[in-house]
C-alpha cells in the first residue's frame, strides 16, 4: 500500500473565473479513495522553521502575517487570505509527509505540491514555498542524506528550483519544459530540456530517455519527481502534444527506472489546466496508478492499472 497525503481540506476563496484548477484536487482524491493500493492521509501544516531553511525569514513572516507587498502577492497570483496560508502550510506539510514515508518504506506521494516557481525571496506562478527545496532540506538535516535529484516534467521550466539550488553541488535539477512558455525568464537548471510547441510522444520520450542517465551518475540518495500533466494536448496553458498514452509511457519510464535503482521516491502534483478537468483528475490519477502497478506487488487487485 501506497502512502499519499492530501491537502485539500484546507479549502481558499478564489475570485470568480479564476484559472487555477482549485478542485482537482479534492476530485483525485476522491477519484483514488476507493483504490485499496493507496492509503490516504489528511496532511498537517508544515512548521515555520521547516519553511525558512530554505526561504528568507522576511518573506516567509510577511506571507504568513498578510503583510507582504500586493506586488508580490501579484506575482504568486492568489488574493492573500488567512485560508490560503493554511492551504500553503499543509501542501508543504503534505511534500514533507511524503517524504518521510519515502525514507521509511521507499515511496511517499502528495496529491499536491510540485511548487517550483517559488523562490528564495518570492513566489510566483501559484507558487508561495517552493515544497520541493523545503523537504530536500528536510531530508539533510533529519536524515543521512547529501545528495538530492528533482526530475521536473512539468510544461514549465522550474525556475525556482533551480535558482535556489544554483552552485550546489549536491542537487541535481532536471527540467524538461515548452522553451517559449512560462516563465520567459529562465533559470538554470543541471540540465535543462527546452521542448519546441507541438512536440509529441516520440519526440518528448526520446529527451527524457537521452536525460535520465546523467541523474543517475549524478548519485542522488532520493528523488523528487515533479510529475505535471500540462504536456498534455488538452491543456490550455502546456503547448505541448503529448497524448494519454505518451504521458502514462513517461511515468512508466521514470518511476521505473527509480524503483530498479532501489532509490526512495516521492511523487508530487504540478501543473494541469485541461479543459475539462477531469482529464487534468485523470492524468494526475494515472501517475499514481502507474507507481502503484510498480511498487505494489502480490496483491489481487480489482483496480489495476487504467
Amino acid at each position: 500500500m501506497l502512502s499519499l497525503f492530501y491537502c485539500d481540506h484546507y479549502h481558499f476563496p478564489l475570485p470568480p473565473g479564476h484559472k487555477f484548477p482549485l478542485a482537482k484536487y479534492r476530485m483525485l482524491r476522491e477519484e483514488l479513495s476507493g483504490d485499496c493500493r493507496f492509503h490516504l492521509q489528511p496532511a498537517s501544516l508544515a512548521e515555520r522553521n521547516a519553511i525558512l531553511r530554505v526561504h528568507s525569514a522576511d518573506y516567509v513572516d510577511g506571507f504568513l502575517d498578510g503583510s507582504l507587498d500586493p506586488l508580490a502577492m501579484r506575482r504568486i497570483g492568489f488574493p492573500w487570505s488567512r485560508e490560503l496560508v493554511a492551504r500553503t502550510l499543509g501542501s508543504v506539510g503534505s511534500t514533507l509527509l511524503a517524504t518521510r514515508a519515502a525514507m521509511q518504506g521507499g515511496f511517499g506521494g502528495t496529491l499536491a505540491g510540485g511548487t517550483h516557481h517559488a523562490y528564495k525571496n518570492e513566489g510566483s506562478g501559484f507558487c508561495v514555498f517552493n515544497d520541493l527545496a523545503i523537504a530536500i532540506a528536510a531530508v539533510r538535516v533529519e536524515w543521512d542524506i547529501t545528495r538530492a535529484a528533482v526530475i521536473d516534467l512539468d510544461v514549465h521550466q522550474g525556475d525556482g528550483t533551480a535558482s535556489i539550488f544554483a552552485g550546489d553541488p549536491d542537487v541535481f535539477t532536471l527540467s524538461l519544459h515548452g522553451e517559449r512558455n512560462f516563465p520567459f525568464r529562465k533559470q538554470s537548471s543541471t540540465l535543462d530540456i527546452p521542448l519546441p510547441d507541438g512536440t509529441g510522444d516520440e519526440e518528448y520520450l526520446l529527451a527524457l530517455q537521452n536525460a535520465l542517465p546523467q541523474v543517475w551518475e549524478f548519485g542522488p540518495q532520493i528523488v523528487f519527481f515533479q510529475s505535471g500533466v500540462d504536456g498534455l494536448q488538452t491543456d490550455r496553458l502546456g503547448r505541448l502534444a503529448l497524448t494519454k498514452e505518451g504521458l502514462v509511457q513517461r511515468d512508466i519510464t521514470v518511476i521505473s527506472q527509480i524503483c530498479q535503482a532501489g532509490l526512495p521516491l516521492v511523487i508530487t502534483l504540478g501543473g494541469g489546466y485541461s479543459d475539462p478537468i477531469e482529464e487534468t483528475v485523470k492524468a494526475h490519477a494515472q501517475t499514481f496508478r502507474t507507481a502503484a502497478k510498480i511498487y505494489v506487488t502480490d496483491l489481487d487487485q480489482p483496480n489495476s492499472l487504467r
